[in-house]
């Protein structure tokens, strides 16, 4: 059992869900995007979806696109994500790598399973490998004890769910609604029905992102979900803590986060922390 099981195990036994926060590497730079990430688990997240910067987030709204560029031009890769995995692992939460496809392949996969495993990393959030490519990888991954988590979204038929849930270890990503990634008002009335067809397929965690942005909107879904997934109003909060100025222009101290801090507390108070 790896961290990410444990810490779900975990939270299933005290009867609450877990909080999984995304947040990308070098948003708004490399350092502070690791502080950010270090200052959410402080704050309650139990799981860091460690977003990876790619030139093409086809699943990503607007404002992680945004962020996502922003990282880009600053040249943030994957070796700044093994070094907030390091660092989200030393403050006690659990990372994992999010990431599209590409830039994982492009780094060699037995290679790259080795290097996650290295830096404490306990899984990758695949969202546009397909089940029937991720073989070689799966295999890699198992030989390192790294777990691998596939999608499911409402236009999923029962037949390929059960493919995915196959396919997928630690968790199951259940998207709850069609789209792209953003803070919604309400969440989707299709979540629930999305859960309850990976149940039926697996006995796997499922963890429920796409659209939850306040402390209610988490407690709702923890009602039927393992995991409550907070993405884009977490990078936004980060945003809004973040001045304009260049990183060599930053302050020597360690910076704060005290507007996405309180999102993932308030996240996390709602959800029994």
């Amino acid at each position: 059992m790896n961290a990410l099981e444990q810490r779900l195990a975990d939270t299933r036994a005290a009867g609450r869900a877990a909080l999984v926060v995304y947040l990308p590497v070098g948003y708004p730079d490399v350092e502070s995007s690791r502080s950010a990430m270090v200052a959410a688990v402080e704050a309650g997240a139990d799981v860091v979806e460690i977003g990876l910067p790619y030139t093409d987030p086809v699943m990503d709204g607007p404002v992680i696109q945004d962020a996502v560029d922003r990282a880009l031009h600053q040249g943030a890769g994957l070796d700044d994500a093994l070094e907030c995995s390091r660092a989200v692992a030393a403050a006690g939460g659990v990372p994992v790598l999010m990431s599209y496809w590409n830039p994982l392949l492009a780094r060699g996969v037995e290679t790259l399973a080795a290097e996650l495993a290295d830096a404490g990393c306990s899984g990758v959030i695949l969202p546009d490998l397909p089940p029937e490519g991720a073989g070689r990888w799966r295999r890699a991954a198992d030989a390192r004890g790294l777990s691998t988590v596939h999608l499911v979204a409402p236009s999923t038929t029962p037949e390929r769910v059960a493919a995915i849930a196959a396919a997928s270890s630690g968790f199951v990503y259940a998207a709850s609604t069609m789209g792209v990634t953003g803070a919604r008002s309400s969440v989707s009335s299709r979540a629930t029905e999305v859960v309850e067809r990976i149940r039926a397929a697996t006995d796997l965690p499922v963890c429920v992102g796409v659209g939850v942005s306040t402390g209610a909107q988490a407690a709702e879904v923890a009602g039927y979900a393992d995991g409550v997934i907070c993405g884009s109003a977490v990078v936004a909060a980060l945003g809004r803590d973040t001045r304009a100025a260049a990183p060599s222009e930053r302050p020597a101290t360690a910076p704060t986060f005290p507007t996405m801090s309180a999102l993932v507390a308030e996240l996390a108070d709602h959800l029994g922390h």
